[in-house]
């Protein structure tokens, strides 16, 4: 499978040019790549949610590898690969004032890395709201005219490669207290040594696996620590019903999951889910994205004006940013599992 380490070994990697599969709302290229030429086909994407710069970063030094790999590697024998390193460019570039600026960390090998700077983060970041948000806007079909031209673009790239085994789509969290897994839900009963084993490197790197409950709400439902459901825009669109908000609820196109299963096959979907900044759970918090304590936590850390009072306060506070290699490490580490299986 992937080397994981060979992978991340450069200090950075740039893939060769990639394929112009199609342009950005403002004109941007988008880039998609086409490696190997094995009968299992398998599609990559990152950058769905622009405030998530891991999973295009990790995606770069894979496509630049592969690229490198000699024609007779397994790798480009036994798969054919359909990347999309950044499927939202534009978004990118809005958020690249703090992605593109690091503070030195350490990783869990006790080696030099770079992380995230809460300060700027905070002070900066830039997220789609639904309706723009682009794991959510692949279109109903090829006559859907009313989606992105960046999901446009990739949805006719992903087509031509069509039917894949395998679909990621690569993510992050803005704050958890660990990795999270989504997978899809009609493999669950094929993953059972996939979850364990992915629970047991995240221990081994020093990690905790997120745990969270959230009953189902839009998609997602535990399946076992570490791992829940993939969300669906059914469940999305229901849950914004329910709340009596159909505006927001209509703005729900499928995903990028639910879209690859629909050019048919049966892919094992999954979105690797890293956080950006590393939080401790005090007690009684479940970690859901709406908790109060927390919630309260991140407006006073928005009032502070000086991103060094920020950094200060966070220390105190146990909140830290996750090694940047460590977050691709278990990226890459979840797609080996996954590629084993299918």
């Amino acid at each position: 499978m992937l080397p994981i380490e060979e992978i991340l070994a450069p200090a950075s990697a740039t893939p060769p040019p990639g394929r112009g599969i199609g342009h950005s709302r403002e004109g941007r290229d988008i880039a998609g790549y086409v490696l190997g030429r094995g009968r299992r086909h398998v599609s990559l994407i990152g950058g769905c949610h622009a405030d998530e710069p891991v999973g295009p970063a990790m995606l770069r030094r894979l496509a630049a590898f592969l690229a490198a790999r000699p024609a007779d590697d397994p790798l480009l024998t036994a798969f054919t690969w359909h990347l999309v390193p950044h499927v939202n460019p534009d978004g990118e570039a809005r958020n690249a004032v703090w992605s593109d600026v690091t503070v030195p960390a350490v990783d869990h090998r006790g080696e030099s890395d770079r992380a995230s700077d809460l300060g700027l983060y905070l002070r900066h970041v830039i997220r789609e709201r639904p309706g723009d948000d682009m794991e959510f806007g692949f279109p109903h079909g090829f006559g859907d005219l009313g989606a992105r031209p960046e999901n446009r673009a990739v949805a006719a790239f992903l087509a031509a490669g069509a039917p894949f085994v395998l679909h990621a789509s690569f993510h992050g969290m803005a704050f958890a207290s660990g990795p999270w897994f989504l997978i899809e839900r009609e493999w669950i009963e094929r993953t059972a040594g996939l979850r364990q084993a992915l629970r047991e490197r995240v221990r081994e790197m020093g990690y905790r696996p997120f745990d969270v409950d959230r009953g189902g709400e839009k998609g997602f439902t535990r399946i076992d620590e570490g791992f829940t459901t993939r969300p669906d825009s059914r469940a999305m669109r229901a849950w914004f019903e329910e709340r009596g908000d159909p505006e927001t609820a209509a703005r729900f196109r499928p995903s990028s999951m639910e879209y690859v299963r629909s050019l048919g096959g049966d892919p094992f979907t999954l979105v690797s889910e890293m956080p950006l900044f590393l939080r401790p759970l005090e007690e009684g918090e479940s970690g859901r994205p709406d908790d109060p304590r927390f919630h309260d936590w991140l407006g006073r850390m928005a009032l502070l004006g000086d991103p060094e009072e920020v950094r200060a306060e966070a220390a105190r506070s146990g909140v830290r940013g996750m090694p940047l290699r460590d977050q691709m490490r278990l990226q890459l580490a979840f797609l080996n599992e996954a590629l084993g299986i299918v």
